[in-house]
């Protein structure tokens, strides 16, 4: 079959397109034949040597897919061959076939298209625990997205409106922000044309965030962290941006906030039943048209490459897609 290998840390310009070995699945497992493979920033992260995960080589990057499974191991019973699945791979998504455990796979409905079901596995269910299980989103409280534009901050968008809060969204360009707001945001702001926390105070009337799903970092943490609202939860989700902030703790302590982290990962491992009732949650929102994947462009699974730097370089509105067994 043919994947994408990394052999070594490095630029995403040096991963290989190549022939390797078929899987096979062992007690517990299924093969899934990839028809669409969500691409995430933190793939980009990983090939590059910068996430918090550094596997042995070589490896293969990708942790979601949509596809077909083929091969059903001893034991699985909920799962049959020829059904159509997500699944979270943590690595071997960017493949014509991956091996999973069978917990981490689930039937796809229907009426969701391979491409769209690939792309909705991590942005997703990210912010979905973000502000399910870590934000405890309330109906009526503010929710400030960062990045609102790209992959998991529009996931953020949707599931802060079907939450019941209302929503303001942070993006660069204008551009972005009318995606944002053909989502659901209620207020946007440009950061480029105004002041983010002059801005936040200000759609606030003076309160401060309730919430604030923050994955850019650098200066954008920084305002953020001095908009918060008393009793405010402020997710650390990620760092687009590519500076990972300093945190003044004594913010936390005068305005009496708290600074969560999510990490959606370490959620479906320390979580499985937790994350699989998410995932039903989140699949029948889905169905029922609640939320919606933006799919931004889907490429050959050759290309990947040429998606992730899209990524990397935050020109992606919505999520990225690489197209398998095409």
């Amino acid at each position: 079959m043919k994947a994408i290998i990394c052999n070594e840390f490095g630029p995403v310009d040096t991963l290989k397109y190549e022939d390797v070995d078929a899987p096979v699945a062992g007690k517990g497992q299924v093969i899934v034949d990839v028809q669409a493979a969500g691409v995430n920033f933190p793939d980009g992260l990983l090939v590059q040597g910068l996430y918090q995960m550094q596997p042995d080589f070589p490896f293969i990057p990708g942790n979601e897919i949509a596809g077909i499974v083929s091969e059903v191991g001893e034991g699985v019973e909920h799962l049959k061959t020829g059904q159509r699945v997500i699944a979270l791979t943590s690595l071997g998504g960017y493949a014509e076939k991956v091996c999973v455990p069978a917990t981490h796979a689930m039937p796809l409905p229907d009426a969701i298209p391979a491409e769209e079901g690939a792309a909705l596995v991590t942005a997703h269910a990210t912010a979905h625990h973000a502000l399910k299980q870590r934000a405890q989103l309330q109906p009526g409280e503010t929710l400030v997205v960062t990045g609102a534009a790209g992959g998991t901050g529009l996931a953020a968008v949707q599931i802060g409106k079907q939450m019941g809060a209302t929503v303001i969204a942070v993006c660069s360009t204008q551009e972005k922000l009318d995606l944002a707001k053909a989502n659901g945001a209620d207020i946007l702001i440009n950061y480029k044309d105004r002041d983010l926390k002059e801005a936040i105070k200000e759609e606030t009337g003076g309160k401060g965030a309730d919430v604030v799903y923050e994955c850019v970092g650098g200066d954008t943490f920084h305002a953020c962290s001095r908009s918060m609202a008393w009793e405010g939860r402020l997710l650390v989700v990620g760092f687009a941006g590519g500076e990972i902030p300093k945190f003044p703790v004594n913010l936390a302590l005068v305005k009496g906030y708290s600074v969560v982290g999510v990490f959606w990962g370490s959620f479906t491992k320390h979580d499985p039943a937790g994350f699989a009732a998410n995932m039903k949650e989140l699949l029948g929102w889905y169905v029922q048209g609640k939320v919606k994947v933006v799919v931004d462009e889907a490429l050959p699974l050759s290309d990947a490459h040429k998606a992730l730097n899209k990524v990397m370089n935050r020109e992606v509105k919505g999520k990225m897609v690489l197209l398998a067994n095409q």
